[in-house]
């Protein structure tokens, strides 16, 4: 590093022109008089005592009385200190912009477009590992492997996972081993993107990446996170073939999905069977927490009700209502964002049934 290079550095570490031209010219010099010093370091004969002065008041330099005014460089231990700490803030502040502009913060936004398709992977992860109700998630094999800590984290949790994992052309193997980290997996054979729905409430998005585009979006929103999950319902996970179903076949049977309730308990009510169930929700217009436990007493969905085999998801896709008859009254469930019924349902766990002898069809949901 040249001389210059060097003044310009020091004057990034707060050093001005002058003080920066002197203290390096005393570095080369050892010791000098003042008027050596600014004939050497082209400071103004003028200035060069309040440029020794401000240097010395920043201990890197010590002047003292010859036959005139006098200086020489201190041992550089507050110069360096001093270089080295605004080297680790520049570092720490350059670390900062970097994470401001990947990831905005999604304490301040509902809504985030990032990126790098780490920074929503990341996301994903730690949301993943915090969930309480339900996990859906469309990822490479690869991808799958890089979450099953956290996925084995919220399945510990009680949370439902179902995990869409997808090859490109259907060609690459998938993990085999999914016990303790997913309730049920699918195998899509198309390229598909990134996604994870967690507790309903957020949504890790990236194109797949054949895309010519790399982005992510980042999501915090009931509403919009309702969305995405009618697209994985659809897409990414209805038509494609179970490879893993780790549900239970007996009661208590958990639902975090009311349509996938009523699909599996459907034929089974309508042979007469008693189910009886417990709800945990929130009170519509209040949104106050609420648990009820009684009997399904009638199912509504749109179309011809259906017992002769699964109900197609488009009878599903508007309202669909549950009815149970519990101690102190009966009460309308609906699902996610229910707007009529008494109670929009969270978890539906199926403690029992009376009638019929055969198991519900499907099991827990995923």
């Amino acid at each position: 590093m040249d001389t210059s290079e060097l003044c310009r550095v020091l004057r990034d570490a707060g050093l001005s022109k002058y003080q920066s031209q002197a203290y390096t010219a005393l570095l080369r010099l050892g010791t000098a008089s003042a008027t050596e010093l600014a004939d050497e370091s082209g400071v103004p004969a003028a200035r060069i005592y309040d440029v020794l002065r401000d240097l010395e008041e920043k201990g890197y330099v010590e002047t003292y009385d010859g036959d005139t005014l006098r200086a020489r460089a201190s041992e550089p231990d507050t110069a360096l200190s001093d270089l080295r700490r605004r080297s680790e803030e520049l570092s720490e502040a350059a670390d900062e912009i970097e994470t401001r502009w990947e990831a905005p913060s999604l304490e301040h936004h509902r809504v985030d477009i990032v990126t790098r398709f780490d920074t929503v992977f990341e996301h994903a992860r730690e949301a993943i590992a915090e969930a309480q109700t339900e996990v859906q998630v469309a990822v490479t094999p690869e991808g799958f492997d890089g979450l099953r800590e956290s996925l084995a984290t919220a399945h510990d949790n009680g949370a439902i996972v179902k995990a869409s994992i997808h090859t490109a052309d259907g060609n690459g193997d998938i993990p085999t081993e999914y016990e303790g980290v997913a309730t049920e997996v699918r195998h899509r054979t198309l390229p598909t993107p990134f996604v994870a729905i967690v507790d309903r409430t957020t949504t890790c998005f990236a194109p797949h990446r054949r895309s010519v585009n790399e982005y992510g979006v980042l999501v915090r929103d009931f509403s919009l996170t309702y969305v995405f999950r009618w697209y994985f319902d659809t897409s990414l996970w209805e038509v494609w073939d179970v490879v893993y179903d780790g549900r239970p076949e007996d009661p208590p049977l958990a639902y975090a999905n009311l349509r996938r309730f009523v699909r599996d308990i459907e034929p089974l009510f309508a042979e007469g069977a008693d189910v009886h169930v417990t709800v945990e929700g929130s009170e519509i217009g209040s949104g106050d927490p609420v648990t009820v436990s009684g009997t399904v007493t009638d199912v509504v969905y749109a179309g011809e009700p259906r017992s002769d085999g699964e109900i197609p998801i488009g009878q599903l896709a508007g309202q669909v209502t549950v009815e149970v008859s519990a101690a102190d009254r009966r009460w309308t469930v609906g699902g996610w964002g229910a707007v009529v019924e008494d109670v929009e349902a969270r978890r539906i766990t199926v403690t029992g049934y009376d009638g019929p002898e055969e198991a519900i069809p499907g099991g827990v949901d995923v």
